[in-house]
């Protein structure tokens, strides 16, 4: 008749098959190899199936002891999710902040934003979601985030927003481009010349085509991306020039050149809100980091493109 199985059994059983041998596993468990292998003998014995092979002094798990492994991890995993599900009610006591951001500002402006905001609440646990605007608006109108920026206003009574930083595109070139010599880029110096182009279906690449199109510019694609950031590195690269709002050059501002474009137009960004927000200061301190993380970047990039 089998006994019951016991805890410590079962972690140095689960010891053994993750880090492959007695030795390793006795370590981790912090306890001695002839304990560990005693412990292993009396898994086998209390269980009544053979979960290992013996080969050439070493271990190699059976196919019931793999079957046997595989019920372990699960029932571990979850617990680790319980574990994980008291750590963010101990969190929630001090406020939990969940923010949507579309991808155009997923790199280093987000980053600066969200660690200017931890920094001063460390005790809040902030999650950043990165995605379309469309599924952002979406999350916000069903409360599962807080704040988000986006690339157009959302059309809903109960969502604030404002514009983030309201500047004109910029063209940025590679460094040591012919073209950085000017003090301005016009669009008929993008006629024909090698460029970075967003995906054709985005809002981005149709209102910058309008315009190159009004003033008869057709640049020689050499590129296609679907993100700000993506565009930006291909131009540090050396692949082609681009026209990209400011905030997007931030993380690429040292190995691009910054100039104005004319004629001008702008893309704008968007601060969102719920009027309603379960945590308004929470929400007010983030945007007021975003404001401020936008104003010092616009006069970084629009100072180094002057």
């Amino acid at each position: 008749m089998t006994r019951r199985l016991n805890l410590r059994q079962i972690e140095a059983f689960k010891a053994v098959i993750e880090f492959g041998t007695i030795s390793r596993a006795a370590e981790m468990l912090n306890v001695s190899q002839p304990a560990m292998s005693k412990l292993i003998g009396h898994l086998e014995a209390d269980a009544g199936l053979r979960l290992f092979d013996r080969v050439k002094g070493r271990l190699a798990p059976t196919r019931r002891g793999m079957r046997l492994y595989e019920e372990i991890d699960r029932i571990f995993a979850g617990v680790r999710q319980i574990e994980n599900a008291v750590d963010a009610i101990r969190r929630d006591e001090h406020s939990r902040l969940h923010v949507g951001v579309l991808p155009a500002l997923s790199g280093a402006f987000i980053r600066k934003v969200t660690t200017r905001f931890v920094g001063a609440h460390p005790d809040v646990l902030c999650s950043i979601w990165s995605q379309s605007s469309q599924w952002i608006a979406e999350g916000l109108v069903a409360h599962k985030l807080d704040a988000a920026l986006v690339a157009s206003a959302i059309d809903n009574p109960y969502i604030v927003a404002e514009p983030l930083m309201p500047r004109p595109v910029v063209c940025i070139l590679p460094l040591g481009h012919p073209l950085g010599r000017k003090r301005a880029i016009a669009a008929a110096d993008i006629d024909g010349a090698p460029f970075v182009s967003f995906a054709p279906e985005s809002d981005t690449a149709r209102r910058i085509g309008r315009v190159l199109d009004a003033h008869g510019a057709t640049p020689n694609v050499v590129m296609v991306a679907n993100t700000s950031p993506v565009v930006c590195e291909f131009v540090a690269a050396g692949v082609g020039l681009a026209l990209v709002h400011p905030l997007s050059v931030d993380g690429v501002r040292d190995r691009v050149i910054v100039r104005p474009f004319k004629p001008t137009f702008q893309i704008d960004f968007q601060l969102c809100r719920l009027r309603d927000s379960r945590n308004a200061r929470l929400v007010d301190a983030f945007l007021d980091a975003a404001r401020a993380t936008a104003a010092e970047v616009a006069d970084a990039i629009l100072d180094a493109g002057r």
